[in-house]
């Protein structure tokens, strides 16, 4: 965490992607920013962070258990689906993915304690940007096979020219590394200048 508040500071960022698990962590951020803001009477300095979290999906759950997150560091790679994934792993993972024996419910009360479940309908629903109500609505009283074969051709829609243009990134290293060191650049830049204005503020020795 306070690794995080220093890049975060650094930067004066206003607003941080993060999923629903993290948005404590910046709370750190926030407290060091008012209180350097507040002992310095610097006025505001250094943003008060804001995190944003997807409106429709703040946490993706794992595929064999609708109880953990989804996660690269799990050891089954039938868990998660990567960006790198083809159409037919993407699809493999969809069908192998664990559900229960009843039917899709027609109401959102319908898959309480039904995690796996309501993971598969919760994804489906964000990536077609439509409301879990709206899914139930059309999926209900269907059953898992069905509803997975339209879950696999969406995420394969929005997935795969994302894995595409990563394989296709990582085969022009030249052009990377072009674009890290321009990143880089730009970062330094901006952190310095902020750094040395921190200096001055805090009354530190001149910063060179």
């Amino acid at each position: 965490p306070n690794l995080m508040a220093a890049d975060i500071l650094i930067y004066k960022a206003t607003h941080v992607p993060v999923g629903e698990d993290q948005k404590q962590h910046l709370e750190l951020t926030r407290d060091i920013a008012k209180k350097f803001n507040n002992d310095f009477r610097c006025g505001d300095y250094f943003p008060i962070v804001e995190p944003l979290i997807s409106k429709e999906i703040s946490r993706v759950m794992s595929l064999r258990d609708g109880k953990k997150k989804m996660s690269k560091s799990e050891d089954s790679e039938q868990s998660r689906i990567n960006l790198k994934d083809d159409r037919d792993l993407i699809d493999q993972k969809i069908k192998k993915a664990k559900t229960d024996s009843d039917p899709i419910p027609s109401e959102i009360n319908g898959l309480k304690n039904r995690y796996e479940a309501a993971n598969l309908i919760s994804i489906y629903a964000s990536i077609n940007r439509i409301e879990v109500a709206k899914v139930l609505k059309e999926f209900g009283g269907k059953n898992f096979s069905t509803f997975k074969s339209k879950l696999s051709e969406s995420i394969i829609e929005k997935i795969c020219p994302i894995g595409n243009e990563i394989k296709k990134l990582l085969k022009d290293k030249n052009y990377l590394n072009k674009i890290l060191e321009k990143g880089a650049k730009s970062a330094d830049l901006i952190a310095n200048n902020n750094l040395k204005e921190i200096y001055e503020i805090v009354g530190l020795t001149k910063f060179t």
